[in-house]
């Protein structure tokens, strides 16, 4: 004979099951008093349940035994982290409590009660249990709710703990990325929030993990809440001092939504707004995909413009356009719209500021190498500056110990001879180092010709230059390319110089540029076959890329021509045969034939 749960005498044997269940109902029956003896005897007879789903029942019994006396921390504590299989009519109760307890004014609400309700919440309304929480209210009721009903009952729930939620936000000045109802929301969908995980000293991120958080908010259309609240968190998009790992996971929701964001703008005719968004998105690591892109496109044509797309603000324009261009560093029309616009500056300022000027057509010269128009307006820019070099001169000869003097007119003939060494005016390239070695040292008497300075100069300026971009590579290849042509006797030094910059040009264009660039490069026959095996192979598949391009395009003529080109630099052979007999096998190194190719 067994020992019934209330220690009576019964034919029934006594389970931690029945006592469980048994314990169960006397609490839904609000006999209290009776629950804790039951799982008292519960524990000592059997342990404390350690099996799903049995230690979840008890976990959620005993949490809502704490909640009924107040004991939060305690209810937290204990609560599982989802209560599937626990009764419902106790996880009613303890959400209930949990609800109740957030809306007390007078009280302090912690983010563990906040997560109470929020889970048994999200759980009960749940489209999968909502039959248990609907058969446990009619039960109440002791009538059923038509389907109609039911169904706007359960919104107006949610609504109003959506509301509740926000309340309390608002009061507690979280943003979007600590609030409660992202938790919320979160949670209903996800099921993210975990008890464990959260702090005693909860802090303002505690309810979920910020990159949860942030991934909420930019699945759900909330893109411009998550970047409203890091903005304010970190103002200007730095690059996060605290660079804590939680940072850098939420960079990626972060550049999402700066990429979504930018899209809109571009929709609403933002165009600078939407550049910047885009260039801090790829700051942080973006990569634009296709339809990103063209809105880049669609926003550089148009930025800086009035609304009849006549000219309005030319700084402006030259801004945007310099921001799509670090976004689209191939776009063949941007970088010549980006010339044409620094040139039409550039002019406007030549007599109000000579010095704006220069820049505005170097950095034309460097968007655009070997722009003619660029390098004829600062060739002009250059003979203006004689006539202030000239007053500078007749300051040092009034005053020969002024150093400033001095030393301004070393650099200006430093830059000089390097601009007039590039636009192939060695002569007076030659003249300026003169000039820069005597304000250097006056008691020297410089050479007629000091080809070993010019070189360094051309080598410095060329170590200078931005080594990250196309711009820079191009400039540094046009620099040393021009050294290499002074006799020397570091002639070899400076040769392997520019076979270096070569290749690392090659392989950029490779990467970011189309195949007819990097045969350009070779054709400009700076270095030859065989010099080197990686710059050949960059350009036997610069060709084949091509000729696949063209065949697609219907030009086979053209795709065989660049196959057999490929081949030819493939095989080390030469690339056009003579018109008597044959050639003898020369190696790579002497195959001097870039320029038989077309």
């Amino acid at each position: 004979m067994g020992v019934d749960e209330t220690g009576g005498r019964s034919g029934r044997e006594v389970t931690a099951e029945s006592l469980l269940a048994t314990a169960e109902q006397a609490f839904l029956r609000t006999e209290f008093d009776v629950v804790q003896p039951l799982l008292q005897r519960l524990r000592n007879m059997f342990g404390e349940p350690d099996t799903d789903p049995a230690d979840v029942r008890y976990g959620t019994l005993l949490a809502a035994m704490a909640a009924r006396v107040e004991n939060w921390p305690k209810a937290v504590r204990l609560c599982p982290d989802a209560p599937d299989g626990a009764e419902t009519g106790v996880i009613h109760f303890l959400a209930v409590s949990a609800l109740r307890e957030l809306t007390w004014e007078d009280r302090h609400t912690d983010a563990g009660v906040a997560a109470v309700a929020i889970v048994l919440w999200a759980h009960l309304l749940d489209e999968e249990n909502s039959d248990d929480f609907r058969a446990l209210l009619t039960g109440r009721r002791g009538q059923a709710l038509p389907d109609a009903l039911w169904e706007q009952a359960l919104g107006r729930l949610r609504g109003r703990i959506a509301d509740l939620l926000r309340a309390l936000d608002a009061r507690a000045g979280r943003d979007a990325l600590a609030a409660w109802h992202t938790a919320w929301e979160a949670e209903c969908v996800d099921g993210v929030i975990v008890f464990s995980d959260i702090p005693t000293d909860a802090g303002p991120d505690a309810l979920i993990p910020l990159v949860d958080a942030a991934w909420h908010l930019v699945d759900h259309g909330r893109g411009a809440d998550l970047l409203s609240a890091d903005t304010a968190r970190h103002p200007g998009f730095s690059l996060w001092p605290e660079d804590t790992p939680a940072r850098r996971a939420c960079s990626v929701p972060l550049t999402r939504a700066l990429a979504d964001r930018g899209r809109d703008r571009v929709r609403g005719g933002r165009w600078s707004e939407a550049l910047a968004d885009f260039g801090t998105a790829a700051q942080l690591g973006h990569t634009l995909k296709s339809d990103e892109k063209d809105a880049v496109i669609r926003a550089w044509r148009n930025v800086g413009r009035g609304r009849n797309g006549l000219g309005n603000d030319p700084l402006v324009r030259i801004a945007g356009l310099e921001q799509a261009y670090v976004l689209l560093p191939g776009d063949t029309a941007l970088a010549a719209e980006l010339t044409a616009e620094l040139l039409r500056r550039g002019k406007q300022v030549a007599h109000t500021d000579p010095l704006e000027s220069r820049s505005l057509f170097t950095r034309a010269l460097a968007v655009t190498p070997r722009d003619p128009a660029a390098r004829a307006e600062l060739d002009g820019l250059l003979g203006d500056e004689e006539s202030f070099a000239d007053a500078v001169r007749g300051m040092l000869a009034r005053d020969p110990a002024c150093g400033p003097a001095r030393r301004w007119l070393e650099r200006h003939s430093e830059e000089r001879a390097v601009a007039l060494a590039v636009s192939g005016r060695m002569d007076e390239a030659q003249a300026a180092v003169r000039e820069m070695l005597r304000h250097k040292d006056p008691a020297q008497t410089p050479l007629r010709k000091n080809n070993h300075t010019l070189i360094s100069l051309l080598l410095l300026a060329a170590r200078r230059t931005d080594s990250g971009s196309r711009d820079g590579l191009e400039r540094r290849v046009e620099l040393l390319s021009t050294a290499v042509t002074i006799p020397s006797r570091i002639q070899d030094h400076v040769r392997e110089n520019l076979h270096e910059a070569l290749l690392i040009l090659a392989e950029h264009l490779e990467a970011t540029a189309a195949p007819s660039d990097v045969i350009e490069l070779f054709l400009r026959d700076l270095m030859r076959t065989g010099v080197s095996t990686r710059f050949d192979k960059v350009v036997e598949n610069a060709f084949v890329l091509r000729a696949t391009v063209r065949k697609r395009a219907g030009d086979v003529g053209g795709a065989q021509r660049d196959l057999a080109y490929a081949k030819a630099i493939g095989d080390g052979l030469p690339l056009q045969a003579p018109l008597f007999g044959s050639v003898p096998r020369k190696s790579r190194r002497d195959d001097p034939r870039q320029d038989t190719l077309f």
